[in-house]
């Protein structure tokens, strides 16, 4: 087989956990159908990261990976190389697989929150209240400081980094950050009348409520925001930026 016979069939992926009403397959392949192009995307749905080394290796054409939940910190051990804003970020969502089988982690999402929320901003949203402190969060983190935006994690459990318990959270703390993104899975569907235990008394038409999640497109956090007459976010923009960043990534080699 020449080299684009071999290239005309690559293999592209999706490693995460409980993985089946992801964007990315849909998106991808929605993709490769438009521009004509005979890729194919698939959904690996594992229990363990260290089931990584089976794909890679039983996976023929495989280019790229998108990685979600809960294994954008736990791949980075798994890589051979850190791509340099990866490595700042300390969280990896897409994977480029080299012709010679290294595993190179990049940051994407970072990428996607950046352009889809800097639109929004104005001279008042100085400060920032981050929901959650898994992967996501990591990137979103390193993207307000590159926008000199000032933030603070919120979360369950006291731990390192951590400003606030979703206990400390008081009406008075809420107006003073007037940015505050959720980066947990609370609100997903199917529990979509769930949503972070913040005082939303005090959210404001100057506030800017950004949700990661995109299924539902109105998650109950943004609701309780529009009630406020804040400007809400979900997470559907970011997700279409941070796919596109990724393709380029891959086919940069």
């Amino acid at each position: 087989m020449d080299n684009t016979q071999e290239n005309s069939k690559l293999k592209f992926g999706l490693v995460g956990r409980n993985i089946s009403y992801s964007f990315s397959k849909d998106y991808f392949l929605k993709k490769f159908k438009h521009e004509d192009l005979p890729h194919n995307y698939v959904n690996f749905d594992i229990k363990s990261i260290d089931e990584l080394d089976d794909i890679i290796r039983n996976t023929p054409n495989l280019k790229g990976l998108n990685v979600t939940i809960p294994y954008k910190e736990d791949v980075i051990p798994m890589l051979d190389d850190l791509n340099k804003r990866a490595k700042k970020i300390g969280a990896v969502n897409t994977i480029r697989i080299t012709r010679y089988q290294k595993l190179i982690g990049y940051n994407t999402d970072y990428y996607g929150f950046k352009k889809s929320l800097k639109p929004y901003l104005k001279k008042h949203h100085k400060r920032a209240l981050i929901l959650g402190t898994g992967g996501a969060s990591k990137a979103v983190a390193y993207a307000l400081k590159k926008l000199k935006i000032q933030y603070d994690y919120v979360s369950r459990s006291e731990k390192e980094g951590v400003k606030f318990l979703y206990s400390d959270l008081t009406e008075d703390i809420i107006s003073t950050y007037t940015i505050i993104i959720n980066c947990t899975p609370i609100g997903t569907y199917p529990n979509v009348n769930n949503c972070p235990n913040i005082p939303y008394e005090a959210i404001t038409e100057n506030h800017i409520l950004y949700d990661l999640i995109y299924n539902p497109e109105q998650t109950k956090f943004l609701s309780c925001g529009d009630i406020k007459g804040a400007t809400t976010i979900n997470g559907l923009e970011m997700l279409k930026l941070q796919a596109e960043k990724a393709w380029s990534i891959w086919m940069k080699s």
